[in-house]
């Protein structure tokens, strides 16, 4: 409970900017903890408890050692006032082509500061049996204070939204959900790194 408690304080002091803020090393500690966890107790969860929009709150680089340890975790740190960086899920679309341990859906990832407002979007798929979350980003919105300056596919987005559905999980950008919480959730990305997000209000 006290590593639960950390990773919601870690969150609340981004989504809700509270004072409290645990540091750096004590949230990496908590992260990896709940992943051990997680995996002894084959947590699994469902895409539809990803639903909603959530706020990045706490990152940790990684580092590439040259030991057969593989990638080991570099400093963590929690994502500064003047960016807001936010996931949205959507709700799983039923597919008949891909198998029914797989659940399909969309995601958006937008990034926010000085009035500029990025938007990457695209399809996603959740093997549940793994907690794994495999995405793309197959279209792209600028906007300017409000003013749409673009909006269209990515260079060959089109052509690998097409193909996603079906697409090997090794060959796509993914995040391994051990940590899935109404109001926040923790990850490991395909590079090594840990990450912690909480939910906004709609």
């Amino acid at each position: 409970m006290e590593n639960l408690s950390t990773i919601e304080t870690a969150a609340n002091s981004i989504v809700k900017k509270s004072a409290n803020k645990p540091s750096p090393d004590s949230v990496i500690l908590a992260l990896i903890e709940i992943e051990k966890q997680s995996k002894k107790e084959k947590q699994t969860y469902q895409l539809q408890q990803l639903s909603g929009n959530w706020q990045l709150c706490f990152v940790t680089g990684t580092k590439k050692t040259r030991e057969k340890a593989g990638i080991v975790l570099g400093a963590g740190r929690y994502i500064p006032n003047w960016v807001k960086i936010t996931l949205s899920y959507s709700a799983p679309i039923n597919t008949s082509e891909i198998p029914q341990q797989i659940e399909t859906g969309t995601v958006e990832n937008t990034v926010e500061f000085a009035g500029l407002k990025l938007s990457l979007s695209g399809p996603t798929k959740f093997i549940d049996k793994k907690n794994i979350l495999a995405f793309d980003f197959t279209k792209i919105t600028v906007k300017l204070f409000g003013g749409k300056l673009y909006s269209g596919y990515i260079r060959g987005g089109k052509e690998s939204e097409n193909k996603f559905a079906t697409e090997s999980v090794g060959k796509q950008a993914f995040f391994a959900y051990f940590l899935i919480q109404e109001k926040f959730i923790a990850a490991r990305g395909r590079g090594g790194g840990l990450a912690i997000w909480g939910k906004l209000e709609n």
